[in-house]
């Protein structure tokens, strides 16, 4: 069922012909590298309850995230734009399903149809953006806000108030050190937010949580509204 992703949902029923006979659905493991900085694009992911971190790798071994695309989006959209080369590393952050497609295909239907071609770019233009929103929130915000930001995020795009996820998972996308998220964990914790133990984060208290994250959630998923039409918070 294509419409399980978000964007396949939002193409017109002739785009949506046009793409479908090239879908096929997978499943993806977590931590599971879909492309490295650098790596010809052949193939674009669907996720359909997948979460796939768009990640800067520096030469000392960290990483930071710059944007999370799941059920909202695909990756790798810009190589059926005639940008074949990955500028980033594509993780999988939570295992799940997605479709596949093969970029000549989704290209050759792009290049049918304006409103397909107009949906792939504008699509670029918010992982853009979320990559913006990122940059900003790191140099600005504390990491207690980043990390609320962060998990809110994660949720809609599962749809889930439980994530599996390790302090030094967390700690490599929001490019600090293990023992700041351990002791803003607790933190949160402590205020009844969240409840955490061995690996796994369950959200206890969603509005507190809202409250507790920076702008910079809104302000990504305003821009997800107003360039795509889709919203999360609806489903």
């Amino acid at each position: 069922m294509p419409k399980r992703n978000l964007l396949l949902a939002s193409l017109s029923p002739a785009d949506l012909a046009a793409i479908q006979p090239h879908l096929r659905l997978i499943q993806l493991e977590h931590r599971k590298v879909l492309y490295e900085a650098g790596d010809q694009i052949g193939t674009v992911y669907f996720p359909t309850s997948a979460i796939v971190s768009l990640v800067v790798a520096l030469s000392t071994g960290e990483m930071v995230e710059a944007a999370m695309v799941g059920r909202d989006g695909l990756v790798g959209a810009s190589s059926a734009l005639d940008g074949r080369i990955s500028l980033s590393r594509a993780i999988v952050q939570i295992a799940g399903d997605s479709f596949i497609c093969e970029v000549d295909a989704l290209k050759g239907a792009a290049l049918q149809s304006h409103t397909f071609l107009s949906k792939l770019i504008r699509h670029e233009q918010t992982v853009y953006s979320q990559a913006q929103q990122s940059t900003a929130c790191m140099a600005t915000h504390d990491v207690e806000a980043r990390l609320c930001r962060w998990l809110l995020r994660a949720r809609d795009l599962s749809g889930s108030d439980t994530l599996l996820f390790t302090q030094e998972f967390l700690a490599e996308m929001l490019g600090v050190r293990r023992t700041s998220v351990t002791t803003t964990a607790h933190t949160i914790q402590r205020a009844g937010i969240i409840k955490y133990s061995r690996g796994k984060i369950q959200i206890l208290d969603l509005e507190a949580l809202r409250e507790a994250a920076c702008e910079c959630y809104a302000t990504v998923n305003a821009n997800y509204r107003s360039l795509l039409g889709l919203s999360l918070q609806d489903e």
